[in-house]
This record gives structure tokens, C-alpha cells and sequence, in this order.
């Protein structure tokens, strides 16, 4: 799989950056993250903490064959973060290393990292990752990803990853 075989989309999930109150700058900071590797950014939104919105923006996405969706905000513990339940609630399988590993690498920057509640999981094809919504948080978790996404999208497609072993008798 080429790089720019990779198609994005990017939710951004803030009642504030929905409003237009606050710029959104973890969400332009995932699109840079996706232009530096090459991967097409092909949807791009905003929308407020609400499973209501949430989950069909992801399942529209997913069932488009957008490869790979990153979410930021709404994973913390105020009543109106949401994100991680719409995303279990449209997701068929979770991928729960990935997410373990975002909050151990983000305690290496606050120790806040483990309020995260944010999940990733498998839309048929389709990897979607729940980042926190802080600045901070998206770089954490775009460097985990840095090294695992291409070979996840891979695995999701049904690709032959090149760690797969070979075939009987070769």
C-alpha cells in the first residue's frame, strides 16, 4: 500500500469550534499530520458534542471507504463529552492497544492523559481513532500513530502486511 492510497477524515467534535467561538487548531494540526505522509484529507467537520451528529458522520464516512477517520474532543469526563460512545456504538470491533498506548505515551507529557476516554475501533475496513481534543494531546497521539496506521489500514483492508508469514511451503 502506497501512502496516498491512505484517505482521512477528520471530525473535530466541539460544541465551541461548532459555534465558531474557538478556533480549531487540533484538527488543522491532523490534517498537517496527514499532508506530511502523503495521505488524502477527503472529509473534513466540525460538529458539536453530540452522539446524534457523531455517529452518523462516522458511519457515513466508514461506509464511503474513508480508510482511516481521526476524531478530536469529547473524550474527557464533562457530561457532554460523547465521543468515545458514538464511536462504540458504530464501530464492530475496538482496537484497544492503540488507545492504551496513546494514554501511556500522552503521560509523558501530563499525567491527565489517563482522564482520556477516547477509543479505537474497526468500521468494517475502516480505523477510527478518538484523540483528545488539546493540542497537545493530537501531537501524543498522531506519534503513536505515526508508527502503527499505515500498518493497521493495511490489516484492515485484508493486505498482506510484510511481517505476514510465509505460505506453506515457501
Amino acid at each position: 500500500m502506497t501512502l496516498s492510497a491512505v484517505r482521512v477524515g477528520v471530525l473535530t467534535v466541539s460544541d465551541r469550534c461548532a459555534r465558531g467561538e474557538q478556533e480549531d487548531v487540533s484538527g488543522a494540526r491532523i490534517v498537517e499530520w496527514c499532508g506530511a505522509r502523503g495521505f488524502e484529507v477527503v472529509e473534513r467537520e466540525t460538529v458539536p458534542d453530540e452522539t446524534a451528529v457523531i455517529a452518523p458522520t462516522l458511519v457515513r464516512w466508514a461506509d464511503d471507504g474513508v480508510a482511516l477517520v481521526v476524531t478530536t474532543g469529547g473524550t474527557g469526563l464533562s457530561p457532554r463529552d460523547v465521543t468515545p460512545e458514538a464511536t462504540r456504538a458504530v464501530i464492530d470491533r475496538e482496537v484497544p492497544g492503540i488507545a492504551e498506548e496513546i494514554r501511556r505515551i500522552g503521560l509523558e507529557s501530563t499525567r491527565f492523559s489517563v482522564l482520556s476516554r477516547g477509543v479505537v475501533g474497526l468500521r468494517g475496513t475502516c480505523l477510527i481513532v478518538n484523540l483528545p481534543g488539546s493540542p497537545g494531546g493530537v501531537s501524543d497521539g498522531l506519534h503513536v500513530l505515526g508508527s502503527l496506521v499505515e500498518h493497521a489500514v493495511a490489516l484492515a483492508r485484508g493486505d498482506q502486511p510484510s511481517h505476514a508469514a510465509p505460505k506453506e511451503g515457501e
